[in-house]
Order: C-alpha cells, then sequence, then structure tokens
C-alpha cells in the first residue's frame, strides 16, 4: 500500500513538473481526426487535443491519421479552451529559433534593409521584419543609399512573441573590425592615397571606411575654407580619396586628410601678397574680438576689432558674414599661417 502511495505521488509529482506549452513553442504531435475545419492533434503532456486550423495548414499539403508532424503553437491551453497549432509558421518559428540561436552565439547575419523609419530602419531577415536602430547604426543616421542593400548585423533581442527582432549594424562592423584591422594597417603607410567610403559624420569630422577599418577625417582636414559642419562638404555613402597622415600602430586608428589631396594654398599665396598691399576679402565669421576674412580660396586672415576703426566699435554692427571688404595686409606670415589685416589704416 505504501508502495502504491509512493508511485502515485512520483506520478503527481511528474505532470506538476511537465512543460507547459506556449505560444512560438514547437510542439511535436500526431494527427488523430479530420474535422470539417480542421485537425485534432494528441499532443504529449496536453490535457486535451490540439486544433490545427485549416487556414493554418500550407496550400498544397495534405495530412493523414498518424501521421506524426512538428507543429507551431499559436495559443496556449487553458481550463476552457483548447492548444491551437500551426503547421504555416513552423519555417516562422525556425527563423525566430535561428535568430535566437544567433544572438546566444553571438554570430553575424545578413540583413536587407527595406525601408528608412522614424529612429531607424526596417530590415528583412528570412522573411521576419526586423529593426535596427539608429545608434546602432555604423553610420549613426539612417540614408536612402542604405535601402536594398544587404548588410552584416547581430541580433540584440529577438522574442516571437512579441514579434521583437531589434539587431545591431555597429557591434557586426566592430567585429569585423578587430579581426582585419592588423592585417589593413599593414598595408598602409602615412602619405598613401586611398579611397574609401563616408560611414558617419559628427560634428568633429567624419569616419571614411579604408578597405574594412574606419578612418577619423577631422573637420579640420576636410577644407582649406572654414566650413561650419562635415556635412557641407561630405554625404553618407560618398566614395572620396584621401591621405592617411597618421597611423597609431598602438591604438590601431587612422587620420586622414581631405584638404590636402589638393596644393595647400598657404604655399600658393607665397609670392602673391605683401605687407602694404591692399586686397579684397570676404567676411567668413565675425566675432567679439574681430572678424575672419577670406583673401584667397582656402586663406583667412584676422581683422582685429582695434584695426577696424579708431573708435570703439561693435563689430557685429560693422560686419556680416559674406560682406566684401577692402582690407590692407599688416602683416604677411604664410609659413605660419598668419595673415593680420587692417582697414583704418588704409586711409592713412
Amino acid at each position: 500500500m505504501a508502495t502504491q502511495t509512493l508511485d502515485e505521488f512520483e506520478q503527481l509529482l511528474e505532470e506538476s513538473f511537465a512543460k507547459s506549452n506556449n505560444i512560438a513553442d514547437i510542439v511535436e504531435g500526431t494527427v488523430i481526426k479530420k474535422e470539417s475545419e480542421g485537425w485534432l492533434i494528441s499532443v504529449k503532456g496536453a490535457k486535451m487535443e490540439a486544433f490545427l486550423p485549416n487556414k493554418e495548414l500550407p496550400e498544397n499539403e495534405d495530412l493523414e491519421i498518424g501521421d506524426i508532424r512538428e507543429f507551431y503553437v499559436t495559443k496556449e491551453e487553458n481550463n476552457e479552451d483548447c492548444m491551437q497549432l500551426s503547421l504555416k509558421r513552423i519555417a516562422y518559428a525556425q527563423a525566430w529559433a535561428q535568430l535566437n540561436d544567433a544572438k546566444i552565439q553571438g554570430d553575424t547575419i545578413l540583413a536587407k534593409v527595406e525601408k528608412i523609419v522614424k529612429g531607424g530602419v526596417l530590415v528583412d531577415i528570412a522573411d521576419l521584419k526586423g529593426f535596427i536602430p539608429s545608434s546602432q547604426l555604423r553610420t549613426g543616421t539612417p540614408f536612402e543609399g542604405l535601402v536594398d542593400t544587404k548588410i552584416e548585423v547581430k541580433v540584440l533581442e529577438a522574442d516571437p512573441k512579441k514579434n521583437k527582432l531589434i539587431l545591431s549594424q555597429r557591434q557586426a562592423v566592430a567585429e569585423q573590425r578587430d579581426q582585419v584591422v592588423d592585417n589593413v594597417l599593414s598595408t598602409l603607410e602615412e602619405g598613401q592615397v586611398v579611397s574609401g567610403n563616408v560611414v558617419r559624420i559628427t560634428d568633429f569630422g567624419a569616419f571614411v571606411d579604408i578597405n574594412g577599418i574606419d578612418g577619423l577625417l577631422p573637420i579640420s582636414e576636410i577644407s582649406w575654407q572654414r566650413i561650419k559642419h562635415p556635412s557641407d562638404v561630405l554625404t553618407l555613402g560618398d566614395t572620396i580619396e584621401v591621405k592617411i597622415i597618421k597611423i597609431d600602430n598602438e591604438l590601431k586608428r587612422i587620420s586622414l586628410s581631405l584638404k590636402r589631396m589638393g596644393e595647400n594654398p598657404w604655399q600658393q599665396i607665397e609670392g602673391q601678397f605683401e605687407e602694404g598691399q591692399t586686397v579684397k576679402g570676404t567676411v567668413n565669421k565675425v566675432t567679439t574680438f574681430g572678424a575672419f576674412i577670406n583673401i584667397f580660396p582656402g586663406v583667412e586672415a584676422l581683422l582685429p576689432v582695434a584695426e577696424m576703426s579708431d573708435e570703439n566699435i561693435n563689430p557685429f554692427n560693422l560686419f556680416k558674414v559674406g560682406d566684401e571688404v577692402d582690407v590692407l595686409i599688416k602683416k604677411f606670415t604664410p609659413k605660419e599661417h598668419r595673415i593680420a589685416l587692417s582697414v583704418k589704416d588704409i586711409q592713412k
């Protein structure tokens, strides 16, 4: 009697720990009966037969009594209703399972960019829709050139119940960079001219993909002319030629220059200007201490407040950006990239 009680207890204990089948699970079941609206399926561990609606059966596919198949759970069993199943969603479930494995293993997968939306881009992976936030894009900002391209990504979140798939291109690129950086750096040298794609634009410059690693193109190295923002000159996706000005093998970084692809304007003006010469210039910037005047493409000279007038004046009331003005070259040292101007001395 005691043995029988123990056996019953063990059976009850086993049943209490039986795995419940949740939405998006894949379960094995046996086809036991055909009904007008679907099929009854016997699933191990379920309290009642599960139901497979006809609409969840793939086209041109039929079942026979006794078939053992894998099914996708679309509705969980409860005290009143049976479990609902689908055969059509098996591939869908397997895709989710593969994505979850990719997340756990840290694998890189391919995604096709379908659309730019607020805050990022939508992508397609095995007919599943995923989202890459702008912060997880290599570019930091979506741009039209991404649409219809295939990019490598890492899985950040894969939740089939919430239909939530969040991905990161930046993490995939970072891993790729770690793998190729040493090989790429060994092929580069300072002074070399290389071709690359603009992959990110920031306030302080742009990042250019050079054979799989990102080189920094500082705003000061984009143009000899003063620019307010790198986007004034560059666009995401642009292919440009740049010069390598520094390679840091320890930090595994490269610094680039676009402006040095052309002739240095400060060298061009040597012999063309001299102290005491009056020239025409254009106001590029006005500050409290003076104005910066462009007197040659790529060459700015300073007109201090003290050289604007003998009177105490506000430079913002006297000049505005874009004004053309006659100025006197008071000091000319092009090798130091310095030219001092005067307006008040023109009259003397």
